[in-house]
């Protein structure tokens, strides 16, 4: 049996709820957008006290909430937050529609235009714009995946622009090692030198290591500690790459 603890309140009363036993917890995720506020924010939830009784789950939007990022992102925004969701939390959840990037709100508000709390709605699941395949790529991958089955490897690592969120989620055997940037950005394309996490291998600045990209399954290798990105909107949100642990590499 899970309890949720469905609750949008102060922080004393969350953690408290917490405490008290619910398995699960809503956050506060849907009002976090910003790089600096994703970073504080899942660094206390990983590196404070919280870890030990405070189990977070992230919703992307719920039957109440329309986001006003998402209201005005498109579908970029949509794909944003979806990976942000799914690969920084060990649970998410998506609502009705938000597959289909529907965000049309009531005016001034964080509802949904015409909710389905009070009328039956008829959904073209393949209406044009979705990100369905967006979502069953990231499912497969926390499936497949077990650096995405735990909740407190995340690290952040340095991409220098403040529109690119950067991080990594690796096994403690480092067998398994992902890296996520996400273009917070969802009007523009952003570009970022990139620091790739050699030192986690025990590597030198100027070492070489395997990649695999996770969403086009092509295979590269960067060599030296500094690489260079471009994430474009119009084209993909968001990058997922595989580092291979090097043959001998520390733990």
């Amino acid at each position: 049996m899970i309890f949720l603890s469905e609750a949008f309140t102060r922080p004393k009363p969350m953690k408290r709820l917490a405490k008290l036993g619910f398995a699960q917890s809503y956050t506060y995720f849907t009002w976090r957008n910003t790089k600096q506020e994703l970073t504080e924010y899942l660094t206390d939830l990983t590196q404070s006290e919280m870890h030990e009784y405070f189990r977070p789950n992230f919703f992307v939007n719920t039957p109440d909430i329309n986001p006003v990022y998402l209201q005005t992102s498109g579908r970029a925004g949509f794909q944003a937050r979806l990976v942000l969701a799914a690969t920084l939390a060990g649970n998410y959840g998506v609502y009705n529609g938000f597959e289909l990037c529907e965000a049309r709100p009531m005016p001034g508000k964080e509802e949904y235009l015409d909710s389905e709390k009070y009328e039956i709605r008829a959904w073209d699941w393949d209406r044009d714009g979705n990100i369905r395949a967006d979502i069953a790529l990231i499912n497969r991958l926390r499936r497949m995946h077990p650096a995405l089955q735990q909740f407190r490897s995340l690290n952040f690592y340095n991409a220098w622009n403040d529109q690119i969120l950067y991080y990594g989620k690796a096994t403690p055997e480092k067998d398994d090692f992902l890296l996520f940037a996400v273009n917070l950005d969802p009007h523009n394309a952003q570009s970022a030198h990139f620091e790739v996490p050699l030192w986690e291998f025990g590597l030198p600045d100027e070492a070489s290591i395997a990649v695999e990209d996770l969403v086009t399954r092509k295979r590269f290798t960067w060599s030296g500690k500094v690489q260079h990105m471009l994430l474009d909107p119009k084209d993909r949100a968001y990058a997922i790459w595989r580092l291979f642990k090097p043959e001998g590499a520390a733990a």
